[in-house]
């Protein structure tokens, strides 16, 4: 298999028009997708292509769709909608592909592109691998069609609407939304259309923030990289709680009555207690990454269940539930994926199951989320000189051993590189602060003095 390296854990990323992610990158792109997506297929392939609302998008939208037309595919343009809508509407609309671009939670000035494969799901390294190799393949020029074979690009007026209806069949029938004051931020992303909608025609009296995208303000000071601002509203309007999602809507943040943040451990613990309770959790077992707090572990064992881990990124959580068949998972960050509805993270389907709880138990959220009691757990991010092996660093793995042993069953250690920068991320949990803090001190302390000798 050829090695990857545009595509990164989700996706191709990076500065919009600065290499690699340009239009030129993006109409090669349509090209490959659309000749991968033909493969034993006598028809031209259907691709459907969402964006968020990143100014950036109608370069690379456009692009991506000149690609696919010259390669002879059809494209169905949805505009501005939620990552985990082009999944479920690729799927249901029986396309071959599905393209997302969108940098997530990044800033406006960055864009990025997710594929989907015809069964919802993101593709596979594999796939992605192939087709990073044609881009630089010479054979995929020769392969442009002329003629009435040329491709066309149409608008998918409907997508909206199908995605609302679909969010909507994911909550409870006997349930509704009366009497609910939510605060929902969209930040001022691909969700500004969908989100409202779909919380207010459940019954909910919605109090919309991030819904007025201008093409530079996308998770700027909002969303869910920045809840306070929507645990300020929920206090200012006594709301229920409050909902924040990021740029392309795939995760969520909760914000309890009381303007308490809720991460996504508390939201697994809580959502994945209940399906084990109702026996919908899958052989018991809830996936999520190393990442998470030991106390989502111990609440999961309180009621007889399990936790599978995995490394970061949400594409592994995913890749782990297929592989075992399993129903639930997800990361502390808010990717929340419920494989009985869903094929990937999706924040509005996520924060309906969240509120059917509340509903159906008469429950505020700040009650519900005490099902879990977090370990103490301290992070630090330090920037060195290069990246090592952690097996090429004594000092640090003579540190990490020694922590290690001190915390015993108590704590964890984690210690690992970023995936994009000479960062090295060191956590540490365990029940005394003081030498939480201590350790990761210690280790970062090695760290420099191994990085200091090469």
């Amino acid at each position: 298999m050829s090695e990857r390296k545009l595509f990164g854990t989700d996706g191709i990323r990076g500065r919009a028009n600065v290499e690699p992610m340009t239009p030129e990158l993006a109409m090669r792109l349509g090209r490959a997708i659309t000749h991968v997506a033909r493969r034993g297929k006598s028809r031209a392939p259907r691709i459907v292509i969402g964006k968020d609302t990143r100014v950036s998008g109608y370069m690379l939208e456009t692009a991506i769709s000149a690609g696919i037309c010259a390669a002879g595919g059809r494209v169905l343009l949805s505009g501005p909608i939620p990552t985990p809508a082009v999944a479920n509407l690729t799927q249901s609309m029986r396309a071959d592909a599905g393209v997302v671009i969108s940098a997530s939670h990044n800033a406006f000035a960055d864009n990025g592109i997710k594929l989907f494969g015809p069964d919802g799901f993101k593709l596979p390294d594999s796939e992605e691998a192939a087709i990073e190799a044609l881009l630089s393949d010479p054979k995929l020029d020769a392969q442009g069609k002329s003629g009435a074979s040329i491709g066309r690009a149409e608008r998918f007026d409907s997508a909206v609407g199908r995605y609302i209806v679909f969010a909507k069949s994911c909550f409870p029938r006997e349930l509704t939304l009366d009497g609910l004051k939510i605060v929902v931020d969209a930040a001022h992303g691909a969700a500004y259309r969908v989100a409202p909608a779909v919380f207010s025609e459940l019954g909910a009296e919605v109090i919309a923030l991030g819904c007025k995208p201008n093409g530079v303000n996308i998770n700027r000071n909002c969303g869910a990289m920045h809840p306070e601002h929507v645990a300020l509203e929920v206090k200012k309007k006594n709301a229920h709680l409050g909902v924040a999602l990021d740029g392309d809507a795939d995760r969520v943040i909760f914000v309890d009555e009381h303007g308490a943040i809720v991460d996504g451990d508390a939201i697994m613990a809580l959502c994945g207690t209940r399906m084990h309770k109702a026996k919908k959790l899958a052989k018991g077992k809830l996936v999520t990454t190393v990442m998470s707090n030991m106390g989502l572990e111990r609440a999961l064992q309180a009621v007889g269940g399990r936790v599978l881990r995995t490394a970061v990124g949400d594409r592994y959580v995913v890749e782990a539930l297929r592989k075992e068949s399993l129903s639930f998972g997800g990361e502390q960050s808010g990717h929340l994926i419920f494989m009985d509805h869903a094929t990937t993270g999706d924040g509005l389907v996520a924060a309906l199951q969240v509120i059917a709880i509340m509903v159906s138990e008469q429950k505020s959220l700040s009650e519900l989320s005490h099902v879990m009691e977090r370990v103490p757990q301290v992070l630090e991010s330090i920037k060195l000189p290069s990246r090592r092996p952690l097996d090429q660093m004594p000092q640090l793995s003579s540190r990490i051993g020694a922590a290690e042993k001190k915390l015993g069953r108590e704590g964890r250690v984690l210690v690992r590189w970023s995936g994009t920068e000479a960062k090295l991320r060191l956590m540490v949990e365990g029940p005394d602060p003081k030498v939480l803090k201590a350790l990761v001190a210690d280790m970062a302390s090695a760290a420099r003095k191994d990085t200091a000798l090469v």
